[in-house]
Order: C-alpha cells, then structure tokens, then sequence
C-alpha cells in the first residue's frame, strides 16, 4: 500500500490517540455498566473495534486510547485483544486520566490530551491523529493522512455529506468557495450552510482531526489558559485554528476503501442513541447490507471467544439474521435479528427484528420483538418482550422513542 502514496506520507511519525472516555447516557442501559466505546457492536464487535481497525490497516501501529468512565471492561478488551509486536516500537495501550496536573478528571476531550501530553513528548511524532471512540464506519486512514501533509495546514477535520435540512444535529463545517478551507465550524445550527458544489448539502463533522504536532500543543496550551472554554476538541480547539485560518476539511465522500461495495461506500453511522444504535444492526442483515462486515480487504478486528460453530437443530430458521459463535437455536424462530456468541433461543420461541447481546437465554414459546437485550439476560417461557410497551415498563424496560424495548445487563423478567 505504501508504495502509492508519496514518500512524506509514508515516512511521517503519525501517533494514534482515541478519546474512548465518553459516558454515552443516550445509550442508557447499555452504558450503565461500561464505556460507550465498550457496547458491543454486530454481535461479536465492541465499538472501539471500528476505529482500531481504521487507524491499524491504515498503518497506524502506535495508539493511544484515552479512558475514564467506567472503563473495566474497555481497558481488558484492548488489553487481551489489541496487542502488536513491540519488536519495532509498536503499541495500542489504553491510557487512564492520569491526574498529572492535580487532583482532578477530563474536564473535555481537548485536557484529556492536554492532561497526557507526556504520550506525545515521549513519542514526538510529526502529526496527530485524534479520532473518537464510538462510530461505525471504515475509513482509509492513510488518505485523510496524505491530504493533510500536503496541504501543511494546522488541522484537517474528515466532514460527511449531509442533508441540510438534517444537519441541525450535528456540528457543520462552514467551507470557502474552494471547499476545502473551512471558514467556520458551527454547532448544531438552525440554518445549516450549503457547500459549494452541493448547496442541498452541508459538511458535518466526523469528529475525527489530523494535526501538525506543533499545532496541537499551540492550541492546546491557549485553551488550557483559557477560562471561558469547555475544553472540547470540536467546540474550542478546532474553532480556535479555524480563526486562526489553519484548518480544512477532509470530504469522507472521496475516500476509497479496498474491497467496498458502492452500497456501502461512505458510510457512517454516530450510534450514539438506542435507536441509531439499533437501526445500524438493522443495516448489517439485508443480503445486500448497507454497512458490509464481510469486508476482507478492510478488516474490522476484534477478540475471538474459543466457541464452537452457531446450531440450528430441530427444525430451528434463522432467516436474514447473524449468528456469532456458541449460538443455539432448537426449534425456535430468528427473523432480521442478530445474536452475539452463546445466545439460546428455545423450543418454539420467536425472535424479530432484535439484537440479542452474549449468553442471553430466550426460553421456550416466549417472543421477542424489536428488542436490544444486553448480556446474560433471561427471558423465562412464554415471556412477551417489546410486544406490549406499557408492560414492558411496567417490569422496569426502558422503552425508545422509536418503540425499541431494551433490558439491561443481567435482567431476569
């Protein structure tokens, strides 16, 4: 691969750094009791596998993953799983807030980097890749890389194509006539700005930036001194280089990916609500999916459990769905649903339209239906999830405002 790219490219000193420190309340049960970046994804995935994979094919062996809340099971996961040979160098490391400035946590995204800034002295790379922790997507690093090293700017921010009349929810990339410079960077505006070659639609921040080092460390010392920022990557330093006249976009529609369809091409998905995270699993089942995880050029990596192959015994279907590992099926029935490794579904149960998360049992007759239930939850026989909502919170299920029923971890109803 590296043969394609010009030789600054390919010899630049890129450090990785992943703010993975996010609490995900919008994701409530599924967050309670881990990380965001650490909800399981696609049956066998965990969010932050997505961006690992992006920065790792993309040549990017020295990551640093920035944790705070709740990050057990996030910190075992890339420690057990995301291991590369040190022979060269070569590290993926979780990193705590190390409280190097005093007795205190992240107060934004922008001073957990400045708070381990020692990760960059002791690397001393050329540029900084500071990409967040809980999208689905692929992304060819190495050409987001490519243009920010040719244009020699402060920082480059990867911008999806959105509807303006849909990108009120997200921060907007305002361009210059040129497109590429960015004039302003705008949160959630009401009257979202047009680009020039498409005035339908607008750039919206992927939260993914590149920067010179030298850059970074500038902002990032003036933000630290300033008393009226939020200490946000995309609310402060970003906009502080904007201003500065030091900032382009990155068009994600441009980007090429080895082995992706023009189905899935560009796509993107923020899981940050119940709904977007379930409507993304609905994304992964079509026989031609809109998100293709069969991708073998691209690879999203991930932990494998020693399971034995999924079963479908005694008349048991499963149609349009995905069935990781140690899954069971006796007799029941799955339907445009994924289950994770080690789920039971039971004689003469129901599944639809659900994501069933690790060693949930369904039991016999009972049905479940545009559900997310988390790991190890029990659903005895003759059980009605998501059938009927005000039952469902009645037994203390949260319910979407898409109508998605979630149980959390462990639930026996």
């Amino acid at each position: 691969m590296a043969a394609h790219y010009p030789a600054s490219v390919v010899n630049a000193k890129v450090l990785g750094i992943v703010l993975a420190g996010g609490v995900g309340k919008r994701l409530a049960p599924l967050t309670e009791d881990r990380a965001k970046p650490a909800v399981p994804f696609g049956g066998m995935y965990r969010l932050i596998d997505f961006v690992l994979s992006n920065l790792v094919n993309g040549g990017y062996l020295r990551l640093a993953v920035l944790t705070q809340y709740k990050s057990h099971s996030l910190d075992r996961h890339i420690t057990t799983t995301w291991r590369v040979s040190s022979l060269l160098g070569d590290y993926i490391t979780s990193v705590p807030a190390q409280q190097r400035l005093g007795p205190r946590w992240y107060a934004g995204s922008a001073d957990a980097i400045y708070q381990s800034l020692n990760l960059v002295y002791d690397e001393a790379p050329d540029i900084i890749a500071v990409f967040g922790a809980d999208h689905v997507y692929r992304m060819n690093t190495r050409q987001i890389v490519r243009q920010h090293i040719e244009s020699g700017v402060g920082v480059t921010v990867a911008g999806i194509r959105v509807a303006r009349k849909e990108a009120w929810q997200f921060g907007v990339i305002q361009t210059a006539a040129d497109g590429r410079k960015i004039d302003a960077f705008l949160e959630k505006p009401a009257n979202p700005p047009g680009l020039p070659d498409a005035p339908d639609q607008t750039y919206a921040s992927m939260g993914n930036y590149v920067f010179r080092t030298d850059a970074l460390l500038e902002a990032l010392r003036a933000d630290a001194q300033d008393e009226s920022s939020k200490h946000d990557m995309g609310g402060d330093i970003v906009p502080r280089m904007v201003r500065a006249g030091d900032a382009q976009v990155y068009d994600f529609a441009t980007n090429e990916v080895p082995g992706a369809t023009p189905r899935d091409q560009g796509y993107w998905r923020d899981v940050g609500t119940l709904d977007s995270y379930y409507e993304a699993h609905m994304d992964l089942i079509s026989p031609l999916p809109v998100f293709n995880l069969y991708n073998l050029e691209w690879p999203i990596y991930t932990g494998q459990q020693p399971l034995p192959p999924a079963k479908i015994v005694n008349g048991g279907q499963a149609p349009e769905s995905m069935l990781c590992n140690g899954v069971i099926v006796t007799g029941g029935t799955v339907y445009k649903s994924v289950l994770s490794p080690s789920v039971r579904v039971e004689e003469g149960a129901s599944v639809e339209g659900s994501v069933i998360l690790h060693r949930t049992l369904i039991g016999p007759d009972a049905v479940v239906r545009n559900a997310i239930l988390d790991k190890s939850v029990v659903v005895p026989a003759g059980a009605r999830v998501g059938v009927d909502h005000e039952e469902d919170i009645a037994r203390g299920l949260t319910v979407s405002p898409a109508g998605i029923t979630v149980a959390g971890k462990g639930v026996r109803l």
